[in-house]
């Protein structure tokens, strides 16, 4: 899922998302410089009752947070604005594991019923900014997800920057790829049979390949299909979140030059599997390295995969555009969309962090339907697996090759 196509000139992912820097998992495993990360504005125009309104950090646009202050700010009354500092500074106390441990509750609860002293957020704000926000992190408008994942989500946008790679965000796939030995990644290999024993797996094209050890390293519904065949039996998950992605071609100039995100503050509660608008950016903006020169992309997301083909997908939403930023809207042009069927696993109550990863002495299972879903989750995963490979692992090998290490221990006086 973490993948760039490039089309005409433009560079789309696979579903839009966005790369935050303060990731722990990210930042002890990617080299920031080589992904050359662009940010966006620390904050959102909300767009509701025919016109836009800006809410912002307070800690990085002070001004612009004190201007929605103001009574005729609609999103939001005062004593949300100084919920959502409250908010924030509650993800930021205590250690970072810490916050799976608090109460396992959907975010709908947590917003409206107890943020602080008995005081939660006004339907209007849950309804007008977290519904759009939230929905487009977690492809849940109904705010069902864990409240943990709400903590982590803060705490991280808190302490980091929105950003997008330069090369779009397979220039993380590939840099983690370009760490491996030539020849060790096999593409368009589609695994059918995973040996129970975890000695080897057999690819759809009948070829089998031997293993000293198998990971599967996939979404959730692909590896509990998978590791059937091996006679191994996952435990059910809740309904994977899914979504449809539009890009579209601006020519000339973009509506903006602020490098933003768009969430419809309009309702979106009941919007999932309907061509309704939840977010949507000019990664262009963001990163001019996205289009080619001439043009701008548009970055639309939708909750959920209306059953509408692409073109009537399209021009709905171009509709409900148009009225966001005019006529010049007609002169779009779709590029691709993506319906992702699983775009992350269910997160809603009760959630298990850490899923049991080995499966059999050399068969194991990683990915963020074990962990948590986001791209911290997906890194810390494997790096659990990993742990868990070579503890079994090493000692084997060392036993296999006892005179090549007792030679070595010799030789540097170990």
């Amino acid at each position: 899922r973490v993948r760039t196509d490039e089309v005409d000139g433009f560079l789309l992912d696979r579903g839009f998302q966005i790369f935050l820097t303060s990731y722990p998992e990210a930042q002890r495993l990617l080299d920031y410089d080589q992904l050359s990360l662009k940010p966006f504005y620390a904050g959102a125009l909300v767009r509701h009752d025919g016109g836009f309104h800006r809410v912002s950090d307070p800690f990085r646009h002070p001004v612009d947070a004190v201007l929605t202050l103001l009574p005729t700010h609609p999103i939001g009354s005062v004593l949300d604005k100084i919920l959502v500092g409250v908010l924030r500074l509650q993800s930021l106390v205590g250690p970072l594991d810490d916050l799976w441990r608090r109460p396992d509750e959907k975010i709908d609860d947590r917003l409206k019923s107890d943020v602080f002293f008995g005081f939660g957020f006004s339907s209007e704000m849950v309804d007008r900014f977290f519904r759009p926000f939230l929905g487009g992190i977690f492809f849940d408008n109904t705010l069902r997800t864990t409240a943990r994942e709400l903590d982590f989500t803060f705490r991280m946008l808190a302490l980091g920057q929105n950003c997008l790679p330069e090369k779009g965000l397979q220039a993380v796939s590939d840099y983690m790829a370009g760490l491996l030995p030539e020849g060790s990644i096999k593409l368009n290999s589609p695994v059918t049979q995973v040996a129970p024993d975890g000695g080897s797996i057999t690819l759809a094209s009948g070829e089998r390949i031997t293993a000293s050890a198998v990971v599967v390293a996939t979404e959730g519904n692909v590896a509990r299909q998978l590791l059937q065949t091996a006679s191994v039996t996952m435990s059910e998950e809740g309904e994977p979140k899914k979504t449809m992605c539009l890009y579209f071609k601006v020519p000339g100039d973009a509506p903006t030059t602020e490098p933003i995100l768009y969430l419809n503050g309009d309702g979106v509660y009941d919007a999932e599997d309907t061509c309704k608008v939840n977010n949507m950016c000019f990664p262009s903006i963001v990163a001019p390295s996205y289009a080619p020169q001439g043009a701008h992309l548009a970055s639309v997301s939708l909750i959920g995969i209306p059953s509408l083909s692409d073109e009537e997908v399209a021009e709905n939403v171009k509709g409900q555009l148009r009225e966001w930023f005019g006529v010049s809207v007609e002169e779009w042009q779709l590029l691709k969309t993506y319906r992702i069927d699983y775009c992350q696993p269910n997160q809603e109550p009760p959630t298990d962090r850490d899923v049991q990863q080995q499966l059999s002495p050399f068969l194991y299972v990683t990915g963020d339907h074990t962990d948590s879903a986001s791209l911290n989750g997906a890194l810390r995963s494997g790096t659990r697996c990993a742990g868990l490979v070579a503890d079994q692992m090493v000692p084997i090998l060392v036993a296999r090759n006892k005179g090549v290490v007792d030679s070595y221990a010799e030789g540097e006086g170990i």
